[in-house]
């Protein structure tokens, strides 16, 4: 199997609602603010390679929201998932899986494309996209909390497509078994999905949401978005103490820094040990 991580560009969100609690006397020497107290994020996809298959998992933003949209988010940077796949020698038609970890804009937003005529369709036309009913059912009726990140035209055209699937926690194996584990949690959101993988002898995990950056890490450092933030907090505790006595790699989607890394444990807690690039395994 080969893993690549795809990097679709950059965007900006404000840095006390990333970090919630955690005062910006701490964070903010790991991920610095403009003037606007916003810091920049990566919107990094993963593309799994395995018997004939080409899985990718989530697909960042797009370019189909208008500019108002854009520049709330302040899109910027030169990669994109058409190049990212095209530097690789692939192209759109040849993805046949589309991971979701969840529904929320920047991680599904490029799951969908807008036409020349104005129409929405699905932008991997080959393509079984993978959801889960609790998550999807979460997304297309949502919260007042949650209801600007899930955004129909991302959404519903996927269903329309008759593309759509859905996995649950014991049948993910026999429609992805290239997943060594797909772990499912509900701090975030409901039932954000997680893939686990071996690659060269080594477990990665790609940890979405749950974790979006190395600056994450310690426990409390939990984002306002989260609906059910002490659950994050015990989600993410299970997580990294089995990464830090398994030697995991985990794969961050929005640290514009540190693509991967492992852990350790201190006497603070589960830290960072080593960055690395998937490349360097």
């Amino acid at each position: 199997m080969n893993v690549y991580s795809l990097d679709t560009g950059l965007f900006k969100l404000d840095g006390g609602a990333m970090f919630g609690v955690v005062p910006k006397s701490l964070w903010h020497k790991l991920n610095p603010a403009d003037d606007n107290n916003m810091c920049t994020w990566a919107l990094r996809c993963l593309l799994l390679e395995d018997a004939g298959r080409l899985v990718l998992v989530d697909t960042g933003i797009g370019d189909k929201q208008d500019a108002k949209f854009r520049g709330h988010f302040y899109l910027h940077g030169d990669d994109t998932l058409e190049k990212s796949l095209r530097h690789l020698g692939f192209t759109a038609a040849d993805i046949t899986d589309v991971l979701l970890t969840h529904l929320h804009f920047d991680h599904c937003g490029g799951a969908v494309v807008r036409t020349a005529a104005d129409r929405l369709q699905v932008a991997f036309p080959n393509a079984t996209y993978w959801s889960n009913q609790a998550h999807w059912e979460w997304a297309v009726q949502p919260n007042a909390r949650e209801k600007a990140s899930f955004l129909k035209e991302n959404i519903l055209p996927i269903q329309e497509s008759g593309q759509l699937q859905f996995l649950t926690p014991n049948s993910f194996g026999a429609s992805l078994p290239m997943l060594q584990n797909l772990v499912f949690v509900d701090g975030h959101t409901e039932q954000m999905m997680l893939p686990v993988v071996t690659y060269k002898g080594r477990t990665l995990a790609f940890v979405a949401d749950l974790i979006p950056s190395a600056g994450h890490l310690p426990l409390p450092y939990v984002m306002s978005y989260d609906v059910r933030p002490l659950q994050t907090l015990s989600e993410k505790e299970l997580l990294l103490e089995r990464a830090a006595a398994e030697n995991w790699v985990l794969v961050f989607e929005h640290d514009a820094q540190v693509e991967a890394c492992t852990v350790v444990r201190t006497e603070r807690g589960v830290r960072l040990a080593e960055t690395l690039r998937l490349t360097d395994l």
